[in-house]
């Protein structure tokens, strides 16, 4: 799993890459503290290379949404494939989030 975080035009943009398990989603908590800093201001979710999610991924997704909506950001996620799509629709998480 592969994070990079870049700030564009304001926004910043996470992209990840690889699966997002159990593991990965442990090793990458950290490296989301400057997502959760920002969390007033808008954020990206660039899951284009994205291949897997699991629940723990979807967790740590729904922690740093709580976190926007508490202090009024704007999250969106982007460039979901079908698989990954097709989680978060079983799980409603297509609800809870802003998808482009």
């Amino acid at each position: 799993m592969d994070l990079s975080i870049n700030n564009i035009d304001g926004a910043l943009v996470a992209q990840l890459a690889g699966s997002l398990d159990t593991a990965a989603a442990q090793a990458i908590q950290t490296q989301f503290e400057p997502l959760m800093e920002h969390a007033n201001g808008n954020i990206v979710l660039d899951c284009a290379q994205l291949d897997y999610i699991s629940s723990s991924g979807l967790r740590l997704f729904l922690l740093l949404n709580k976190r926007v909506a508490a202090q009024k950001g704007n999250l969106t996620i982007e460039n979901l494939n079908n698989d990954v799509m097709s989680v978060f629709k079983m799980t409603g998480f297509d609800k809870l989030f802003n998808i482009k």
